[in-house]
């Protein structure tokens, strides 16, 4: 979720979830340069009093550099450090971090070791199944971590190789899930207050992740709240969808991004928002995301606001 999970879009989800927000992440912080806080890294830790306990995601493929990543981020103030294994974009993966991890597992765990060595608060741990499907390696993986003193371990249901293609394997999680003695958080498909019930009833996970599904609809933490509660879900309807571009745009402005940054985010949020109108409205998402600035994009969402009561 880099270059969205940041401190206005995490604004942005908790207001909508009405005091039922979710446990925060933050954007994934990269540890390949030598200094950890770089001016990126400086904007990207930066979190709400409102959103504590706040959990920093770290990557990288060096024992070292992650361990003094870990120290600064809890010096910082998290209450969670987390190591991401799972990542499978080229870039990340390609170079021995993220999901690369996954196919040199003596090097994982001597990263897992180096952070914990040098953390009071806990560590967590995210990955995948796998590099692919002849090297399904979640099992020593769950071993590894439980070995190294990891207190909380997220699986995504795929491999390296599927990126977000097909879909998650959610029986893999719950066998995962069945044997571990840490908490298991279940990720990968979870776009329903719906589907995040299923998962935690029938597959023995403690909680699911969710990334991308609230960008297609950023109230489903709020849904999933009413859903737990006995409520019935609501459905984001054209105006609450209209009002959450508006909403966005002001906290955008309030961080003091530029312009070509906002329209950026903006379009970012409007291209997955518009799916769930996507039968009834089938040209108002080409519209929006053809619109040539900010005023453009928010007057056509507002126009169509109008038409769709």
């Amino acid at each position: 979720m880099e270059g969205v999970t940041d401190l206005p879009f995490r604004r942005f989800v908790r207001e909508l979830s009405k005091n039922k927000q979710p446990f925060f992440v933050s954007e994934f912080l990269s540890t390949g340069c030598s200094v950890f806080l770089t001016p990126v890294n400086i904007r990207a830790v930066r979190f709400d009093r409102e959103e504590e306990p706040f959990c920093m995601q770290l990557f990288g493929h060096s024992a070292e550099r992650l361990a003094v990543a870990a120290l600064q981020a809890q010096e910082l103030g998290a209450a969670f450090v987390e190591l991401n294994a799972g990542c499978p974009a080229p870039k990340i993966a390609g170079k021995g971090s993220g999901a690369g991890l996954l196919r040199d597992l003596p090097n994982l765990r001597k990263i897992l070791e180096s952070m914990k060595s040098v953390l009071k608060v806990p560590l967590f741990l995210k990955c995948r199944l796998g590099w692919d499907e002849n090297s399904i390696v979640i099992n020593e993986v769950l071993e590894m971590a439980e070995g190294s003193g990891v207190e909380q371990l997220t699986v995504h249901g795929r491999t390296k190789t599927q990126g977000y293609k097909g879909f998650s394997n959610w029986e893999a999680i719950g066998e995962i899930a069945a044997k571990a003695k840490i908490p298991i958080i279940g990720n990968g498909d979870i776009d329903s207050a719906e589907k995040a019930l299923n998962a935690i009833n029938h597959y023995g996970v403690k909680g699911v992740a969710i990334g991308r599904a609230v960008l297609r609809n950023p109230l489903i933490f709020l849904q999933i709240a009413d859903a737990f509660e006995g409520r019935e879900i609501k459905k984001i309807t054209a105006s609450e969808a209209c009002n959450s571009v508006l909403r966005y745009e002001e906290l955008l402005r309030a961080d003091s991004l530029r312009e070509g940054q906002i329209i950026g985010r903006l379009k970012q949020l409007s291209a997955r928002l518009c799916l769930e109108f996507s039968a009834a409205l089938p040209d108002f998402r080409l519209k929006v995301l053809r619109s040539d600035n900010i005023r453009e994009l928010l007057d056509n969402w507002i126009s169509m606001a109008s038409q769709n009561k």
